[in-house]
């Protein structure tokens, strides 16, 4: 029988709650017509205010959406009442081959998907590109090196003839290493007592840039990643996969001028490794990957190669996600958060927080800011990482009584992302759009 999607899953894939509401609208059989499923797609025609119905289509595994209104947000209201419809009245989308348009968009993206994942052309070819781009890294770095000491030798607090960074940045763009690049930037808005610890640590990636081949394997993962190389999720599937029941701890969006980044965290129930999901959207668009927080989905992951593997990509799904254990996951102390930070940063020295699920903590508001204490040691809440709404909310669940909270920790404090009141669901915190650091 096909497993189909709670309300509560389709609904978490809404961009905005002017999206919940329309799509309620669009969740009864009357405005479709021509609508149906094959199990690994829906389609169907909703009827507007115009002439032409509008013609929508979703491929489930991703999930992935198209829809001919002219709507700029992403699943728009169509999408979410298909689903909607599918999800609460199985007769009302019938089994079926696909109409001639919806089958058309689907062969296109399995056609699109095939190519990415085919292998090059020309392996020698490919080999040479990426001689010359190590080439090109190699030589960025090199010169990122002695910028980095020439700021030093002529003293933090004289910058006066140094000039801003962004011209270093556009070499380093130049040179085909983004994420130099953008460490780069950064340092343009780094208070000044933590600017030697970021020249640092830039310096120390710079110089393992330059010596990527002489590095253990796992480590020059880690490196390459840092510098701004990519795999793309083919890749990473491609190899060997961990298969588990993934309950989803939760998740966050960020946004710039460029792109919406959704980060969804998960960790296995049977093998307790934790996974990041990154999802992508356009500017003020939510990406397509919903997971509700406190569920469980039954998936492979491919992880992408490091010192510390945590990012993964998201393979075969076995069923739509599902209710998790009533109970909070299993946490840590504070003490023992610091120490596998501690462990994290010795595998990856430019790791700047890690997953981590608190137990038996309180939020305390001091002068000093927001802390979360276990009773013996206490840890700071990352400045600016959650709205001040957000840790009130967090303070009236709790009502001074111990609870689990998830969330990233790192040498910048604890990151708040998700908490779990004592026999309540999960509660998601609304984290403030913040930079990499």
């Amino acid at each position: 029988m096909e497993e189909r999607w709670s309300t509560e899953h389709v609904l978490s894939l809404a961009p905005d709650a002017a999206s919940r509401k329309s799509a309620g609208k669009l969740s009864a059989p009357g405005p479709w017509s021509g609508t149906g499923t094959d199990g690994a797609a829906l389609w169907g025609e909703c009827q507007g205010s115009g002439r032409t119905p509008y013609r929508t289509v979703i491929e489930l595994a991703t999930p992935a959406y198209q829809c001919s209104c002219p709507s700029r947000k992403f699943p728009c209201k169509h999408a979410l009442g298909l689903l909607l419809l599918w999800s609460g009245s199985p007769t009302a989308v019938p089994a079926g081959a696909p109409a001639d348009w919806a089958a058309d968009w689907l062969r296109a993206r399995e056609e699109r998907t095939e190519k990415r994942a085919a292998p090059p052309a020309d392996p020698e070819a490919a080999r040479r590109r990426s001689e010359r781009r190590g080439a090109r890294v190699a030589a960025g770095a090199a010169e990122l090196r002695l910028r980095l000491a020439d700021r030093v030798r002529h003293g933090l607090a004289d910058q006066s003839t140094a000039g801003p960074w962004e011209e270093v940045a556009a070499r380093m763009v130049d040179a085909q290493a983004p994420g130099l690049a953008t460490r780069v930037r950064e340092l343009d808005t780094l208070p000044e007592e933590r600017l030697l610890a970021e020249y640092a640590l830039l310096h120390l990636l710079a110089t393992a840039a330059t010596r990527i081949d002489e590095l253990p394997s796992e480590l020059a993962a880690t490196v390459r990643a840092r510098v701004g190389y990519t795999v793309d999720a083919a890749e990473v599937l491609a190899g060997p996969t961990v298969r588990d029941r993934w309950l989803v701890l939760g998740s966050r969006d960020s946004s710039d001028e460029r792109l919406t980044t959704r980060r969804v965290w998960l960790r296995g129930a049977k093998t307790g490794r934790p996974a990041l999901l990154l999802a992508f959207g356009r500017p003020g668009q939510a990406p397509d990957l919903a997971l509700p927080t406190g569920h469980l989905l039954e998936a492979e992951l491919g992880f992408h190669p490091g010192a510390r593997p945590l990012r993964a990509a998201l393979g075969t799904r076995y069923g739509a996600p599902g209710p998790g254990p009533a109970a909070p996951p299993a946490g840590l102390t504070v003490a023992e958060a610091v120490a596998g930070y501690g462990a994290a940063v010795a595998d990856d020295p430019w790791l700047d927080a890690w997953p981590t699920v608190l137990t038996g903590v309180v939020p305390v508001s001091t002068p000093d800011g927001w802390h979360l204490t276990d009773g013996h040691h206490t840890v700071p809440v990352r400045p600016s990482a959650v709205p001040e709404a957000a840790l009130w909310r967090l303070a009236a669940v709790s009502t001074g009584r111990p609870l689990t909270v998830f969330g990233e920790y790192g040498h910048l404090g604890f990151a708040p992302v998700t908490a779990w009141p004592a026999g309540h669901r999960p509660v998601g915190l609304t984290t403030a759009e913040e930079k990499r650091r």
